[in-house]
């Protein structure tokens, strides 16, 4: 979906306990990565959840770091969100890094089946970034954190 014709959406509520929810966040455009995260935490409370924040050193870290959440036993979580961002630089690691980034989160999400908002940003210029991490209904931060609820909505109905 583009940010230009992206709809409006009101958080729906999610049935059962308040969602726990984690973020894990790669900070390297911090501007870009807060105000994603801004987005989601608002749309978080209107659907009454809580969540906790972690970063990663960049976007390379991100399945990693899911991987290791959702091995770990301390705390338990109904959902993941990732936030980043990749701007396209003048080489070949650009492509490399966003695509081993989106088939690390891909294959994890589909062998576990863990709710997952995947909030990465992959762009041109730094200003399309702050283009969609601003506030307004452009920001991707918010339309990753409704698909990580919407998936935890569809969990829920089927007692996953």
């Amino acid at each position: 979906m583009s940010t230009i014709d992206a709809p409006e959406r009101v958080a729906e509520p999610v049935p059962g306990p308040a969602p726990r929810l984690l973020v894990i966040e790669a900070p390297y455009y911090e501007a870009v990565v807060s105000g994603m995260r801004r987005g989601a935490e608002q749309v978080f409370a209107a659907a009454g959840a809580t969540h906790r924040t972690v970063a990663v050193a960049g976007g390379y870290e991100l399945p990693a770091a899911l991987r290791m959440a959702l091995s770990q036993t301390q705390e338990q979580y109904d959902g993941f969100l990732l936030l980043g961002c990749v701007v396209k630089g003048e080489t070949d690691h650009y492509d490399f890094i966003c695509t081993a980034i989106c088939q690390g989160v891909m294959d994890i999400s589909s062998e576990t089946g863990a709710a997952i908002g995947f909030g990465l940003l992959t762009v041109d210029t730094l200003a399309q970034a702050i283009a969609r991490s601003g506030d307004d209904k452009h920001n991707k931060g918010a339309e990753a954190a409704h698909a990580l609820l919407g998936q935890l909505r569809l969990r829920r109905h089927w007692g996953l």
